[in-house]
């Protein structure tokens, strides 16, 4: 799992890499968390999961947490880039309810 980001006009873009999963999902956090609280003056936040080869419900609830933490500081934030089998679990998840496609 590698995370990489990259702000432009006041958005905050987080690429993420591999898989997400029960094994990757403490170290995604910690950096995500950074990320989050090192740029908070974004307007949003958009999550580019293209590069993801496989996440599983641990991500998912990943996903919601940075959601949660974002939603504090009225930043919204979007899902980009899913392949087809993320996405059935995002959907199955219903996570496009509270983090819409970009």
């Amino acid at each position: 799992m590698e995370i990489k980001y990259k702000k432009s006009s006041g958005n905050l873009t987080v690429y993420v890499y591999g898989e997400l999963d029960e094994c990757s999902a403490s170290k995604a956090k910690d950096i995500l968390d950074k990320l989050i609280m090192d740029n908070l003056s974004s307007s949003h936040v958009v999550f580019d999961l293209s590069g993801l080869s496989f996440m599983d419900s641990t991500g998912i609830g990943l996903l919601i947490g940075r959601y949660k933490k974002l939603k504090q500081f009225n930043v919204p934030s979007y899902i980009s880039g899913a392949s087809v089998s993320t996405e059935k679990v995002i959907e199955l998840a219903g996570l496009y309810k509270i983090m819409p496609k970009y």
